[in-house]
């Protein structure tokens, strides 16, 4: 190599832009020393360095066939030039957020590349190339407009994540069985309405997203997924769970609202390490005693059903923080709901319910507790026990008295008692020092006790009230009385 050429190459790796110019403006009287050198074209060069500097991507720090980061999102990018390939050394290439609708063949050039972000684009097709990325690990390829994956995928040997959320795909390669290292497979938001049976091959597979699609059925295979943490499916058509579900012994998180499940096999308590189970929005009328056994569940979901009643075993859930019940059929509860000592929230709003179980009161840790819509006339006394509660929702039920033992919830901000059936209030209710919201609104109140005076800081809602209804003359002069419709 003569010295002159030696000088050229200094200047190409210069940290100075005008260096690099320089040196691109000698090679031109050494295109053959410099094709055999750099394995491309003059020409390819000054295309591939036009582009980074065009676009803010290329601070000098490095020299250009020695560039292993390349950050290119949001820069409205159309086109992706084939001398991307030159970038040998490439292992992060983030392309989101810009308007490709197509990749070169030439990126499966990039033999180092371990990180490819091409979400937020319109990208309708992957060239076969992409399987030359045999070092790939992570896959982003979320809001675009792709239809279906080549087969070549399934060649990415060291894959981990693949991130294909919110595409136009109706199903997946049989080939993408063959990604045995992968632990991520997000595609949901798409059209799929069918699987592979390789998909069950996927063992190191720990969270997979198949939410707002359109499957009606899972394959038997999927079951075989031993290591899954994480199974997300809700909004689908799916009508049946099978046995096998209680296969999957490291299941932590299960979301499988917005279908179309009517029953839940026994073998869903098999299921010892679940903490999440979703199934909101299905048409389930009963549970299975089993569901007791699961004794890490920290949230269930299962509003918007048609359960009419609840297993007793409900009570053995002894980790359980949130349950919702919401939109269900239910008019009573078992006396075990009160063993759920770590409950936080309980949503049981439009049920049937007439009556609480004294145990509601042994809800030690209860903060939330919605019961809107339903038919209580009364309240237990045990209510008062709930010493953490601070949000009370009776509102549209048809309540005739309230027990004197409401006042003992000192923590309590907001209790909606509008539209029942309300005729007085007990002298107690001025002792809730906390209360922020009251609402009494649309209740044939005849009058209100002196004591609610004492609520200073409260902010009370009587809009439809009697107009005869008596109202202590200090409370109209606290400015504490809201008239307005809700």
């Amino acid at each position: 190599m003569n010295t002159e050429f030696e000088n050229l190459l200094n200047l190409l790796s210069s940290n100075y832009e005008p260096n690099v110019q320089v040196g691109l403006q000698l090679a031109r009287h050494y295109t053959a020393e410099f094709e055999a050198h750099f394995g491309c074209t003059l020409l390819d060069m000054e295309e591939l360095f036009d582009f980074l500097i065009v676009h803010e991507a290329w601070n000098f720090e490095t020299a250009l066939w020695e560039i292993n980061t390349l950050n290119l999102s949001y820069k409205g990018i159309k086109v992706l030039p084939k001398t991307i390939g030159l970038l040998k050394k490439l292992s992060y290439l983030n392309l989101a957020d810009n308007q490709l609708q197509t990749l070169p063949a030439e990126i499966g050039q990039l033999k180092n590349l371990e990180d490819l972000y091409l979400y937020c684009n319109q990208i309708q097709t992957l060239p076969a190339e992409i399987g030359q990325l045999q070092k790939l690990e992570n896959l982003d390829l979320g809001n675009n407009k792709l239809q279906n994956l080549p087969a070549e995928i399934g060649l990415l040997q060291n894959l981990k994540g693949l991130y294909l959320g919110s595409n136009q795909l109706q199903n997946l390669p049989a080939e993408i069985g063959q990604l045995k290292k992968l632990e991520d497979l997000y595609s949901g938001n798409s059209q799929i309405k069918t699987l592979p049976a390789e998909i069950g091959q996927l063992q190191n597979l720990n969270h997979l997203d198949l939410g707002n699609n359109q499957l009606q059925t899972l394959p038997d295979e999927i079951w075989q997924l031993q290591n899954l943490k994480k199974l997300e499916l809700g909004n689908n058509q799916i009508k049946n769970l099978p046995a096998e579900i209680g296969q999957l012994k490291n299941l932590k998180d299960l979301y499988l609202y917005c279908n179309q499940i009517q029953t839940l096999p026994t073998e869903i308590g098999q299921l010892q390490k679940l903490d999440r189970l979703s199934l909101g929005s299905n048409q389930i009328k009963t549970l299975p005693a089993e569901i007791g056994q699961l004794q890490n569940l920290d949230r269930l979901s299962l509003g918007s059903n048609q359960i009419k009643t609840l297993p007793a075993e409900i009570g053995q859930l002894q980790n359980l923080d949130r349950l919702s019940l919401g939109n269900n059929k239910l008019q009573t509860l078992p006396a075990e709901i009160g063993k759920l000592q770590k409950l936080d929230r309980l949503s049981l709003e439009n049920n049937q319910l007439q009556i609480l179980p004294a145990e509601i009161g042994q809800l030690q840790k209860l903060n939330n507790l919605n019961l809107e819509n339903n038919q209580l006339q009364i309240l237990p006394a045990e209510i008062g026990q709930l010493q953490k509660l601070e949000n009370l929702d009776l509102e549209n039920n048809q309540l005739q008295i309230l027990p004197a033992e409401i006042g003992q919830l000192q923590k309590l901000e907001n209790l909606d008692l509008g539209n029942n059936k309300l005729q007085t209030l007990p002298a107690e209710i001025g002792k809730l020092q906390n209360l922020k919201d009251l609402y009494l609104e649309n209740n044939p109140l005849q009058s209100l006790p002196e004591e609610i005076c004492n609520l200073k800081n409260t902010t009370i809602y009587i809009f439809g009230a009697p107009d005869d209804m008596a109202i202590p003359e200090k409370l109209q002069q606290m400015g504490v009385l809201n008239y307005d419709e809700l």
